[in-house]
C-alpha cells in the first residue's frame, strides 16, 4: 500500500508559502492507518523499548497505539503549563523566539529504552528539545520515529540516535 496516497497536501497552512502534510486523512483510513502502525512496529520493535514518548499533540496519535502494539507505556511531552504535577521543563530556541516543553517528574525511570515518535519530522527542533529533555531526566533515547519527514529539511543531521520515518518528501 502506498501510504503517500492517504496524506493531503495543504498549501499555504499555516501561513502563505507553507506546504502542510496533513496525516487526518491517514487516520481516517482504517487500512491505511493499520498499515503504518504494523510498519512502525516492525521498524520500532526490535529497538526493544521500555516505552514511547509522544511529542505533543499529532504525537500522541502515533505513540499511544504503538506502544499498546509493543507493549510498552506511553508518556506525553508538552508545553508548558498541560501537564499536572511536578513537571521538569526545557527551553529551546524556535525560528523567532523560544518555547518550552514539560515531562511529568515521574514519568522516566533512569535507564528506560525510550524511543520518541511524532507525526513529523522537519527541521528538528521540537524532537532535539524533547531528546535532551528525555536525556535530562536520565532516559536512553534508542530511537525516533515519525510518519513523515521533510529530508529537504536535514532535521535528522541534529541527531546520533537513528531515525525511522515511513514517508519522505523531498521538496
Amino acid at each position: 500500500m502506498d501510504l503517500k496516497e492517504h496524506i493531503r497536501h495543504v498549501p499555504d497552512f499555516p501561513k502563505p508559502g507553507i506546504l502542510f502534510y496533513d496525516i487526518s486523512t491517514l487516520l481516517a483510513h482504517a487500512g491505511a492507518w493499520h498499515e503504518a502502525l504494523n510498519r512502525l512496529t516492525d521498524i520500532l520493535g526490535a529497538y526493544r523499548p521500555d516505552v514511547l514518548v509522544g511529542i505533543e499533540s499529532r504525537g500522541f496519535l502515533v505513540a499511544a497505539p504503538l506502544a499498546d502494539r509493543l507493549g510498552t507505556g506511553f508518556i506525553m511531552v508538552r508545553k508548558r503549563g498541560k501537564l499536572p504535577g511536578e513537571t521538569i521543563r526545557h527551553a529551546y530556541d524556535l525560528e523567532y523566539g523560544q518555547d518550552v516543553i514539560e515531562i511529568q517528574a515521574e514519568a522516566i525511570r533512569p535507564g528506560q529504552r525510550v524511543i520518541v515518535l511524532d507525526d513529523l519530522l522537519a527541521t528538528g527542533g521540537t524532537m532535539a528539545a524533547a531528546v535532551t529533555l528525555l536525556e535530562k531526566v536520565g532516559a536512553d533515547v534508542v530511537a525516533i520515529g515519525c510518519l513523515i519527514e521533510l529530508t529537504f529539511l536535514n532535521g535528522r543531521k541534529r541527531f546520533k540516535t537513528p531515525v525511522h520515518s515511513l514517508l519522505s518528501y523531498d521538496s
